[in-house]
């Protein structure tokens, strides 16, 4: 029922536009990201680095509504790409299509990222560019592409894309990607979706998290396990000794300012280990989408709110 909840209020303007005015707002998301500017997310990354966790950096932000923010949206992400290489940072970024024009013009948008994974794919060291899943109206123009420009020569390995478990189709757009050896994010989804396309209960998309984490972690492609469930860490981590998986061949993936306990400790054990750290002004719907995932998260933030 919390799920749901925290759904549905990740959708409404009112609420949103009076939380992201707000004192206590800004108080409560904090804690999950890392500031409203370039310089907090880098200077949150070297912190998290040099715990020996690797990041990827995300300016908040979907649907733009005009081409001159989209063009805005990207320009951030060539300074970020910058910063990372002068700075020595262990980070890469991710992106959504809405962000950066998809909703607008969707030539301008692929021209925005092409060029943003071609430079992240001849910086050196390489680095990468994940373009993140939103609802699913938006899955088919994503994953076409994500196959389109890993395919422009040069690309191949500096972007990627994400698999959401409860979608129903995820098994068969994870073989396409496989087949093209595109690396993957998974993780669970955090948008209402209907029955007869996503899976509604837990156990159901649980079961399909497994599945398909096992396809990924036997694909000999590097791909990133986006999951807090510390059932599941335990299942991977146990597949992983069964199968002879190095523990450098993937990766676990966390968010920012969640089970940081539990983070450390999977480095400590050798494990590699990447926080996702959003960053920006638009941290409304990313904060609800996140109490969706997690509404244990909600209990945290009121305890933290009654802190002196």
């Amino acid at each position: 029922m919390l799920r749901a909840l925290f759904i549905s209020l990740s959708g409404s303007r009112s609420l949103r536009a009076i939380a992201e005015r707000s004192a206590i707002g800004r108080q409560v998301s904090g804690r999950f990201v890392a500031g409203t500017h370039v310089e907090d997310a880098l200077r949150a990354t070297q912190i998290v680095n040099q715990a020996g966790l690797s990041v990827s950096i995300d300016n908040l932000g979907e649907n733009v509504s005009n081409l001159a923010e989209a063009r805005e949206s990207a320009e951030l992400y060539h300074q970020l790409l910058d910063q990372i290489t002068a700075r020595g940072l262990n980070a890469n970024v991710s992106l959504k299509l809405t962000h950066m024009g998809l909703d607008v013009d969707e030539s301008l948008a692929y021209e925005l990222v092409t060029k943003l994974v071609e430079k992240a794919a001849a910086m050196q060291p390489r680095n990468f560019v994940r373009v993140d899943m939103e609802g699913s109206p938006y899955t088919q123009r994503t994953l076409d592409f994500v196959h389109g420009l890993h395919r422009i020569p040069g690309n191949e390995g500096s972007v990627g894309a994400v698999i959401q478990a409860y979608m129903r189709r995820s098994e068969c757009d994870v073989e396409k990607l496989l087949a093209e050896r595109i690396r993957i994010r998974l993780c669970k989804g955090a948008y209402k979706e209907p029955l007869e396309i996503a899976f509604q209960q837990k156990a159901e998309v649980d079961a399909s998290y497994v599945r398909l984490m096992k396809t990924l972690m036997k694909s000999g492609v590097y791909h990133g396990l986006a999951t807090h469930d510390e059932n599941i860490i335990n299942q991977a981590k146990e597949f992983a000794t069964r199968e002879n998986i190095s523990r450098d061949a993937f990766e676990f993936q966390m968010l920012y300012g969640i089970r940081r306990d539990l983070q450390r400790s999977l480095v400590r054990e050798g494990w590699r280990m990447r926080v996702y750290i959003p960053f920006g002004t638009e941290w409304y719907p990313y904060l609800m989408r996140r109490l969706a995932e997690r509404p244990a998260n909600a209990l945290f933030i009121a305890k933290n709110l009654l802190r002196k």
